[in-house]
């Protein structure tokens, strides 16, 4: 009796683990005979386990939904690394998520085995969870949802869409992915009105149902859609670009320099380029001065100038707390104007 339930259990365990089994590699795994196979099967669905079975010589064993949550089996790392999972979800920007993911992280760690609280007590013990910034924005969870399953079933996609200065608009795309940064979470889909890939911030996005047909999914824009998102709102999106080589190894560098903040591409051993958009060429100037790393503009060649506007006047900053005025090339020769009170005088 022990043995059969050991075995259950470790069917289970790999039909949980595989989208789909044949019988054949069943038996082998398990070390019994397809008709044992096919009798554990028939328990397993005693018990509540809705495991579907397709004929055929292509058929096989595939573990269904059924109308409840069944117990589910994870192993040692598989167990830690969803408690961290549910630790790390509560404090990150998915409205209403934060309460359920307790919950839950309540419910495990009250049965797992003490070698592995340990491991659990030890990571939450000395992990600090970097917050959410400025701007961050919540998403209702429903809707990540909602689109996750049209990416998944490459079904259309029919949704309001507020842009970055307020300006509404009527969106169908094909989805594609949801990428999610230390911010937003922004949805990849080709959009079918413009006839291109395009990138929509989720928390802009309302759907309007009834979504459809289904379509045949695309090739992406690229390979890497994290390092897509990331060029198209951190590059992309600004009426300024820009390229510096930063005197420093790239994983330095990106210990400073989010991927919302700009695409960093490896040079050197030494050095690496930093692409990013700004409002403009003095805003550029300012965000690459803020990394605090030794550079060279590459392009444009205005930024090089907006730096040396941007040096003078703080020379002459300086120079006025110091309570003098600084000559420069420009203002020999003139009076220094002075100014008290509310008013100016020259």
């Amino acid at each position: 009796m022990l043995e059969t339930s050991a075995r259950l259990l470790r069917l289970l365990s790999l039909l949980q683990a595989h989208r789909e089994w044949s019988g054949t590699d069943l038996a082998e795994r398990l070390g019994v005979s397809p008709r044992t196979v096919r009798r554990d099967v028939e328990r397993l669905r005693e018990l509540g386990y809705p495991v579907n079975a397709s004929p055929g010589t292509g058929g096989g064993y595939q573990l269904g939904a059924g109308a409840e949550l069944p117990p589910l089996l994870l192993d040692d790392d598989e167990a830690v690394a969803v408690a961290v999972g549910l630790r790390t979800a509560a404090g990150q920007g998915v409205e209403g998520i934060g309460e359920t993911s307790v919950r839950a992280l309540a419910k495990l760690e009250q049965v797992l085995p003490d070698r592995l609280r340990r491991r659990v007590s030890a990571l939450n013990a000395y992990t600090v969870p970097m917050l959410r910034g400025p701007g961050a924005s919540a998403v209702d969870p429903a809707l990540l949802t909602e689109l996750a399953h049209l990416c998944r079933d490459a079904e259309r996609l029919r949704f309001e869409y507020r842009g970055h200065d307020g300006t509404p608009s009527r969106r169908t795309v094909e989805p594609h992915r949801l990428v999610c940064s230390e911010r937003c979470w922004y949805l990849v889909a080709w959009d079918l009105d413009r006839c291109g890939w395009r990138t929509f911030r989720v928390d802009r996005l309302t759907p309007r149902p009834p979504h459809g047909p289904r379509f045949v999914p695309r090739e992406p824009p690229a390979e890497d859609l994290a390092a897509y998102v990331s060029r198209g709102v951190s590059v992309g999106a600004y009426a300024t670009e820009a390229a510096v080589r930063l005197l420093v190894p790239l994983a330095r560098a990106a210990e400073r320099i989010s991927p919302s903040a700009g695409v960093l591409e490896a040079e050197g051993e030494d050095s690496c380029v930093l692409r990013a958009g700004a409002a403009s060429l003095d805003v550029m100037a300012v965000h690459v001065m803020m990394t605090g790393f030794e550079f060279e503009v590459l392009e444009p060649e205005g930024l090089t100038e907006a730096i040396r506007s941007a040096r003078d006047r703080l020379a002459r900053s300086l120079a006025r707390a110091a309570g003098s005025a600084p000559r420069t090339a420009g203002t020999a020769g003139r009076t220094p104007v002075t100014r008290s009170g509310s008013g100016a005088a020259s």
